[in-house]
């Protein structure tokens, strides 16, 4: 059975939990605290339980070498700004140093690892490293909803070594919304995806399939759609290898009682992004040197429809370059219409949260879950099993 934090009885025991610190760090600076923030909750909550606390975590790529630029010291110091407490640092993960002050620590403290993948052996979960690393509590608990698809180490290999181990309020709350609320949704339902590439949300579009009302489609991967359905494009990205698949997807979904909702104009550049040749089209009349950047006025108004008529809504992806200001209106008027919606409201994707926090980032919190992992939020929502959450599970 799958264990939460608030079951244990955590009274003078080292919780050794798995954190998701790999967070954007510029002139030894962390530049974004979100997913740091996100783990406050059940870091406090083991400090108030008269608990001493281990993070460990991985940052960026480092290749199993040491390499200052990806040192987790500048998210110890972010973390104690937010704790506002002091925060122990070790500079290995796995040294006599480090395992001797996490087993030294008094009730209430803090000690903060230094970056997993230092190690290759966190990527290859290499069964020594994950004994060290458990030398390091006596409760293992896995607060790390990013790395949950991925079979590492510290969220994997490391479970065998400990009879007690769960998840944190994080994992809980990702599981709660992503999982959970599916099984019984507040109807109609609707799914909006949108990004640039159709790989890696066939299978959540497919998932949902007869399970939601309206599937709204947009950012690049609408172009694919458009072209499925014999639409030019112009100088559009387009996926020209995945327009059977497209078909595919659009066929099936005629099929259920599941409606897939496409744009139907756009905003955009003439000849290259950049150029600042603004242009607008409806999608029978995109010139051949026009790239399609945001959704047009009729479409905003006919996404807005379906999102105000709908009871829960998961997004995952922005309808446009939401990262430049001139085309992130359409992604921006979806935001406005689902706040102001009264629904179960869940997004996900790096992208899609980077675009609301750029927004607004108070209206962050006006949804009703914000996940804190791309590639597993993903998995999640295509029905698939979590690695790093099963095995915790098991007896």
């Amino acid at each position: 059975m799958l264990r939460k934090l608030k079951s244990f009885d955590l009274q003078s025991q080292c919780i050794l939990i798995r954190v998701d610190f790999n967070v954007p760090i510029e002139n030894d600076t962390v530049v974004d605290d979100y997913r740091i923030r996100k783990t406050i909750p059940t870091i406090k909550y083991c400090i108030d339980q008269g608990t001493k606390v281990v993070l460990m975590s991985h940052l960026g790529r480092p290749k199993g070498k040491i390499d200052s630029k990806f040192s987790l010291m500048p998210a110890g110091e972010k973390l104690a700004e937010l704790l506002e407490m002091p925060v122990k640092f070790s500079h290995d993960c796995i040294s006599d140093d480090a395992i001797n002050v996490s087993q030294n620590l008094q009730s209430g403290e803090v000690h903060l690892l230094e970056n997993l993948r230092f190690y290759n052996e966190e990527i290859d979960n290499d069964s020594q490293f994950s004994m060290n690393l458990s030398k390091h509590g006596e409760i293992f608990i896995n607060d790390a909803f990013g790395t949950a698809h991925r079979e590492h180490a510290s969220n994997v290999g490391i479970v065998k070594h400990f009879t007690n181990k769960g998840i944190g309020l994080l994992v809980e709350k990702e599981l709660e919304f992503l999982s959970e609320s599916l099984q019984d949704p507040s109807l109609p339902l609707l799914l909006i995806i949108g990004g640039a590439k159709i790989d890696t949300k066939i299978d959540v579009i497919n998932r949902f399939l007869g399970l939601a009302d309206n599937i709204i489609i947009g950012g690049a991967m609408a172009n694919t759609f458009l072209a499925a359905n014999g639409y030019h494009t112009g100088k559009s990205l387009v996926e020209s290898d995945k327009i059977d698949i497209a078909k595919k997807i659009l066929l099936n979904a005629s099929k259920t009682k599941t409606k897939i909702i496409l744009p139907t104009d756009f905003n955009g550049e003439l000849n290259n992004l950049g150029s600042e040749e603004f242009e607008y089209a409806d999608k029978d009349n995109i010139k051949e040197n026009m790239i399609c950047e945001d959704i047009g006025k009729l479409s905003i108004d006919l996404f807005k429809n379906f999102i105000s008529q709908s009871k829960t809504i998961f997004w995952n992806g922005t309808v446009g370059v939401a990262e430049n200001k001139k085309f992130a209106v359409g992604t921006e008027s979806i935001i406005d219409e689902i706040v102001n919606n009264e629904c179960i409201s869940v997004i996900g994707g790096g992208d899609t949260i980077a675009a609301v926090r750029n927004y607004d980032n108070e209206l962050i919190s006006a949804f009703s879950h914000a996940s804190t992992g791309g590639g597993a939020c993903l998995e999640l929502l295509s029905g698939k099993k979590l690695p790093a959450i099963e095995i915790l599970d098991k007896k």
